[in-house]
């Protein structure tokens, strides 16, 4: 990137997410929490998997659903405060033998006290990517959608939310490319272009055969601070 040129990912916040996230996190400028759209079921949202003996567990937030079909992400409530208490149980029993669980055990649990009583998913989500970050040691803010008003298709949201942030330079998930119309970008004069979640090394981890797609608290109480040499933005 030039001097004069900024990069800008705008992605729904995800609970505790996995590396290849906090990759586009680390590769931007700023990073926007598009969590003005409507909130998933059965998405990355409020949920994201652990590995423990018997193979990958999911650990998911329970959230109110019920006559809100149509809720936006920002707008989705947490419906029982117990949930924190459960997930840290879970961590510390499939993890407590991991190289550098002691190493992060305060910062983690404290992190599950603070989010307990929070009633937003969205900022739950928050605070999770704001601690991850600082332990990797990321420093691109990140910023929230629903302080702006913009309306349009899918892709002039974007394009707009772009714009109010200087931004010359889209950097998008590789499974927007179905769906992402790059002419609106283009004739903005925003370029666009999309991370490679393909080959990222294995790295020591527990329970059995490796797998990729878990929660980046795997990479880092695995790896501790050589999480970052089995990123790619790092």
């Amino acid at each position: 990137m030039t001097a004069t040129s900024r990069r800008v990912a705008i992605v729904q916040s995800s609970y505790i997410p996995w590396k290849g996230y906090f990759d586009l996190i680390a590769s931007v400028d700023e990073f926007v929490l598009y969590d003005s759209v409507q909130f998933t079921k059965r998405d990355w949202r409020n949920r994201n998997r652990i590995k423990t003996p018997g193979g990958t567990q999911w650990l998911t937030i329970p959230v109110q659903q019920k006559g809100k079909r149509c809720q936006r992400i920002d707008e989705t409530l947490v419906a029982d405060s117990s949930w924190s208490d459960g997930h840290w149980k879970a961590l510390v029993h499939n993890y407590r033998r991991a190289p550098y669980f002691d190493r992060y055990r305060d910062a983690f649990a404290d992190a599950y006290r603070r989010t307990s009583d929070e009633p937003y998913l969205s900022r739950v989500n928050h605070l999770w990517l704001t601690t991850i970050c600082t332990e990797l040691g990321i420093r691109t803010p990140i910023t929230w959608s629903t302080d702006d008003d913009v309306s349009g298709d899918a892709t002039q949201r974007l394009v707009r939310l772009c714009q109010l942030r200087n931004a010359t330079e889209y950097l998008s998930g590789p499974s927007a490319r179905d769906y992402l119309d790059e002419s609106q970008f283009r004739r903005a004069g925003i370029a666009v272009s999309y991370a490679d979640y393909s080959g990222y090394p294995t790295y020591p981890q527990l329970h059995g055969d490796f797998v990729h797609e878990v929660t980046v608290l795997d990479l880092v109480l695995n790896t501790g601070p050589d999480a970052r040499t089995y990123m790619k933005a790092l």
